[in-house]
């Protein structure tokens, strides 16, 4: 019992304290945008055929996104497909082995979540 190592293991493993690298930060939010891409497709396709029922169901359409919610939701899906669309490209790269050192990685990896956020400003401008 006396050359027992000491021990090391964390007590209290908080997940908010810990410092997660870049990369891991967008392959969270590449599986984070799919899941709220694939959540939405129901209700993207309900207003799709709504508003092509006539000008009425168009009118129904057009008052709903008025909404500040939907506003809302609609910037949160724009940056979920800018996001997803960019993580993914990156993703493919990595899985033909372009770009999988370390400093790419990362720095492609700074180069989708800004992309993403660049298409939820140009979304911005769009719908508001």
């Amino acid at each position: 019992m006396k050359n027992q190592k000491p021990d090391t293991r964390p007590v209290n493993l908080n997940l908010l304290k810990i410092r997660q690298p870049i990369t891991a930060i967008t392959s969270i939010g590449h599986r984070i945008s799919g899941v709220l891409i694939f959540l939405s497709i129901p209700f993207v396709i309900w207003m799709l055929e709504r508003s092509l029922q006539g000008p009425q169901g168009f009118a129904d359409v057009s008052t709903l996104l008025d909404n500040s919610l939907i506003e809302i939701l609609t910037l949160l899906l724009a940056w979920s497909v800018a996001h997803h669309f960019f993580a993914g490209i990156r993703f493919l790269l990595l899985d033909m082995e372009i770009g999988i050192d370390l400093v790419t990685a990362r720095t492609s990896a700074m180069v989708a979540n800004v992309l993403g956020v660049i298409g939820v400003l140009i979304a911005m401008v769009v719908i508001l």
